[in-house]
């Protein structure tokens, strides 16, 4: 009995019970029906075994006791609870072996539930990507549609630019072949000019070479045979300004020094002195467009009125310097470094004016009637002094032809960030490019657009118009590209002209 006992105490079968009668009480409306009943047998089976060793350890104790001891209490206790048909005949190996076969079939029916319910999960999982399949399919059967109709329209779009490319191209030979013709024309006009530039220049020869005879005849009669005075003449002569050595001249000495310096601030003016001229004209006018066009046109006429006082100012200094001319060095490198070491004598003023008016008879551009285009005259004279100094060098520097609606060329000028990259016309520009002879020193800038080819041809009908000019006399009409390349001589010398002058006579002297 006392083994018995010691078994049952050790299982501790009643606390098991107790707690899995607890977890059930707890647990009890949550669970489903057949869940409650598998608990309520598991614990009826869990009973019977406990009552099944109670039963041994009740029989065991009774034959310990006698043939009588415990009978009243079996009779007052046991046999009425048996009175209740709540007894275990047999709880020994059949009862054990009946509630393995019941623990068993319970475990089976709940695996066959939880393969069931995972299976269903399973199956919803793949129902569900099932549809997000399809969603996609039908989203990526939409895309192609798309696609397809996206690549029809650029195969029309694409048609379509072609054809217009095609008649741009065609378009533009044709104006190619009307600007050769006009070149060839403009060629003629600047030979005529030129022939009438070399009588102009014969005839000053000619006064030049007279005034040089009379000067000899008052030479030799002034000339005294003292070989003192003879002496001291060659002395003077030796000691002249003009009797240069074998050496290079000061003017080709600094030629690479002035050279990247003329460079280095026709830069800076592009980068500095444009934007604050740009900057001031805004105030006055709102359109961008107009204000880069009237900056470009006076950079142009900048660098025309500036080589057009260098020639007059060398022929000048050329007529000064021929009579006592005796150095080694040609007359033109004496001119020239005389030029380059005088270059305070240039009267930048008459340039600027000639500039200013130059740009009020221009048709391309305007300007409220309240301001004067004097407005800008510091950056107009900058322009003037850095053109001047640039004819000084040996290869001249000088500024590349630019009209609107000519082809755009990547080794001569730089898109504006608002330009049509695709554009092939130049519809207006910004910026001249600097050349020397033929190659590109400094790019200029120019927006491209398309359609530039009729709003050149606009600009171009504009300016073939005459303006008439306020000063200009009553029956002359000036445009935007009457004026004549060649040296003009004004009726009466300037302030500036008279202190040439006189510092060449004194020099001469």
């Amino acid at each position: 009995m006392a083994d018995t006992l010691r078994r049952l105490t050790n299982s501790e079968k009643g606390k098991l019970l107790q707690d899995k009668l607890e977890d059930w009480y707890k647990d009890y409306h949550i669970n489903s029906c057949d869940h409650n009943l598998n608990i309520c047998c598991e614990l009826l089976e869990l009973n019977s075994r406990i009552q099944g060793q109670l039963f041994t350890i009740l029989n065991v104790t009774a034959r310990e006791g006698g043939q009588y001891a415990g009978v009243e209490t079996l009779k007052s206790r046991f046999l009425p609870w048996l009175g209740t048909c709540f007894s275990n005949a047999s709880p020994g190996l059949y009862a054990d072996n009946s509630f393995s076969h019941l623990q068993e079939s319970l475990e089976r029916d709940k695996r066959l539930r939880e393969l069931s319910s995972s299976q269903e999960k399973e199956l919803q999982k793949l129902e569900t990507q099932l549809a997000s399949a399809r969603v996609e399919l039908n989203s990526v059967r939409q895309d192609l549609l798309e696609t397809q109709m996206e690549l029809e329209e650029t195969k029309t779009k694409s048609a379509t630019t072609l054809l217009a490319a095609e008649e741009e191209i065609l378009q533009i030979r044709a104006d190619l072949r009307m600007a050769h013709d006009k070149a060839e024309l403009r060629n003629l006009d600047s030979v005529e000019d030129y022939e009438r530039q070399i009588r102009l220049l014969k005839d000053e020869i000619s006064i030049l070479s007279a005034e040089k005879s009379i000067l000899h005849g008052r030479l030799s009669r002034s000339r005294s045979p003292s070989p003192i005075r003879h002496s001291s003449r060659s002395a003077s002569r030796s000691a002249s300004p003009f009797t240069r050595s074998e050496s290079p001249t000061g003017a080709q000495l600094t030629n690479a020094s002035r050279h990247s310096r003329l460079i280095s601030r026709f830069n800076d003016i592009y980068a500095n002195d444009r934007l604050d001229a740009q900057n001031l004209l805004r105030r006055y006018i709102e359109d961008l467009e107009m204000v880069q066009r009237i900056i470009f046109i006076a950079t142009v006429e900048s660098f025309h009125a500036a080589k057009l006082a260098f020639r007059q100012f060398k022929l000048r200094v050329r007529k000064s310097l021929s009579p006592s001319h005796m150095g080694p060095e040609s007359l033109e490198d004496a001119v020239i470094d005389y030029i380059v070491r005088n270059l305070d004598l240039y009267d930048v003023q008459s340039s600027v004016n000639e500039v200013i008016s130059a740009m009020n008879v221009n048709p391309k551009i305007s300007f409220p009637a309240e301001i004067d285009f004097i407005l800008i005259s510091s950056f107009i004279r900058e322009v003037c002094r850095v053109a001047f100094a640039m004819q000084t060098l040996e290869t001249p520097l000088d500024i590349a032809f630019g009209i609107d609606g000519e082809l755009f060329s990547e080794t001569k000028y730089r898109r504006t960030y608002d330009s049509e990259l695709t554009a092939p016309l130049v519809f207006y520009h910004v910026w001249p490019t600097l050349m020397e002879n033929d190659l590109v020193v400094f790019k200029g800038e120019a927006v491209t657009k398309r359609g530039a080819l009729w709003s050149s041809r606009r600009s171009r009908s504009r300016s073939c118009s005459p303006v008439r000019s306020k000063s200009a006399s009553p029956g002359r009409t000036l445009t935007s590209r009457g004026r004549s390349p060649s040296p003009r001589r004004s009726g009466t010398p300037s302030k500036s002209d008279n202190n040439q002058e006189l510092h060449l006579s004194m020099l001469s002297s």
